[in-house]
């Protein structure tokens, strides 16, 4: 009997000359979270256009090196999967936050403490990932994907109360560059449908600049290169107390990653063991988040928003979201085209990050399917999961008169969604009570 020695299509190679495109469609989507994670911390914290720069450069290329590790997976670091790495967006949030509390040295400390916290954490978070089956890491994707698609609509809108919210120019940026993905994804054949998600963002771009709406003055201008500095608020200051909300981020981010780590699994047609693969992804998380707070970045998680083109274009092997990576490394060293990337109109972003985001949720829907929802356990488990999952998500500011710490993990709506399903999970089918029928069938057999 001979044994297929075929590789999976995961691990399979593809030439280059395909691989580039495909690995441009995964920069162009995500490169808008990067700049404008370095944007907020430069605005709210006053910081100069030359350390400005100098974090831009940073975020790019430990985007770029985190990429590489999950999709290469050395050793025991990386799942081995088409993951991208971004600034994670709540990190950012409470980075500000610790930054104009206690200090960036604080802020820069609190990230490397908690990326320590990550790998301590670890081994007791995988004894638990027995009580994370389908139904519950199914529900989890649902939620993030609706998240997902909330980030994506203000990429359009703006947030509301702010000038510009709700413009229509932007509006109608962002519906055209949906129909555009729509009308390539129906009309093209072969290579160039499975680019739909990133012709549609050029069509969109094209027809920003005919609008008037694109910025692309700064292109050209400052230095040509432009390289990480490391340590660049000095001496890093480590304040456990400080770091509490981070560490508290880190747990949900756990559970977030091993969801991923599940989808990523299923779409690629990969056998996934959420007890040997999902702390590969972990650890990757912490080490590129540890190198990262060292050139004064936030927290870098493996992200979801490029598990949806995958599925959307159906290319599998993780060496295009390598490509990805060593492009996500340029661009953090050469700053024209960083500024380049930095001058597409954020309504044409999310009209593109709105369709492969729902794309994650319907993935999240055909997990469910999986489940036996004609146990009413299950419809309990993920009704109620899914309910105060989204409650944050779809009332914000829900918890604003609870204390800091505990509003932290109550306003993420993955952890509550995966919390709350884990704890029912537990609930209904290990700690369940016999039933009369099966008392009767254990006094037969003994």
């Amino acid at each position: 009997m001979s044994v297929s020695t075929e590789r999976h299509p995961v691990d399979q190679y593809r030439p280059i000359a395909r691989m580039i495109p495909f690995g441009l469609q995964h920069v162009l989507v995500m490169a808008a979270t990067p700049i404008s994670s370095v944007f907020l911390v430069s605005k709210t914290l006053g910081l100069s256009e030359d350390l400005t720069v100098k974090l831009l450069a940073a975020a790019f290329v430990f985007s770029g090196v985190g990429t590489l590790v999950q999709s290469l997976g050395p050793g025991r670091i990386g799942v081995r999967l088409p993951f991208v790495m971004l600034p994670g967006g709540a990190p950012i949030v409470l980075f500000v936050a610790i930054a104009q509390e206690h200090g960036l040295p604080t802020a820069s400390g609190a990230v490397i403490l908690t990326a320590v916290f990550y790998l301590v954490a670890l081994p007791l978070f995988t004894r638990l990932l027995k009580f994370f089956p389908t139904v519950v890491i199914g529900t989890m994707i649902v939620i993030i994907g609706v998240n997902l698609i909330k980030v994506g609509g203000l990429l359009v809108t703006g947030k509301p109360g702010t000038p510009g919210f709700g413009d229509p120019r932007a509006l109608l940026l962002g519906l055209a560059t949906i129909g555009c993905t729509v009308l390539f994804f129906r009309l093209l054949t072969g290579m160039l449908r499975q680019l739909a998600v990133v012709l549609g963002l050029v069509a969109g771009t094209v027809l920003a600049a005919l609008l008037g709406a694109t910025h692309f003055d700064e292109v050209g201008t400052g230095p040509l290169f432009a390289l990480p500095e490391p340590l660049p608020f000095g001496p890093p200051e480590f304040s456990l107390i400080a770091a509490v909300p981070l560490m508290l981020f880190a747990l949900a981010s756990m559970a977030e990653a091993t969801g991923q780590t599940v989808l990523n699994g299923e779409i690629v047609g990969k056998d996934i063991d959420t007890r040997r693969d999902a702390p590969k992804t972990i650890r990757g998380d912490a080490l590129v988040s540890l190198c990262g707070g060292l050139f004064g970045t936030s927290l870098m998680v493996t992200s979801g928003e490029n598990v949806g083109i995958v599925r959307v274009t159906g290319v599998r092997s993780r060496f295009v979201t390598v490509i990805a990576g060593i492009v996500l490394v340029l661009i953090g060293l050469f700053t024209p085209i960083a500024q380049l990337m930095a001058g597409i109109p954020a309504a044409v972003v999310g009209g593109t990050a709105l369709v492969v985001f729902a794309v994650i949720t319907v993935l999240g829907i055909q997990m469910l399917r999986q489940v036996d929802l004609s146990d009413h356990t299950n419809i309990v488990i993920c009704a109620v999961a899914l309910a105060l999952g989204l409650l944050p998500i779809l009332v914000p500011g829900i918890y604003d008169q609870f204390p800091a710490n505990v509003r932290i993990l109550l306003d993420s709506g993955v952890a509550v969604g995966a919390f709350v399903a884990a704890v029912l999970n537990v609930v209904f089918h290990h700690l369940r009570a016999p039933s009369p029928r099966e008392n009767t069938e254990t006094a037969a057999a003994s």
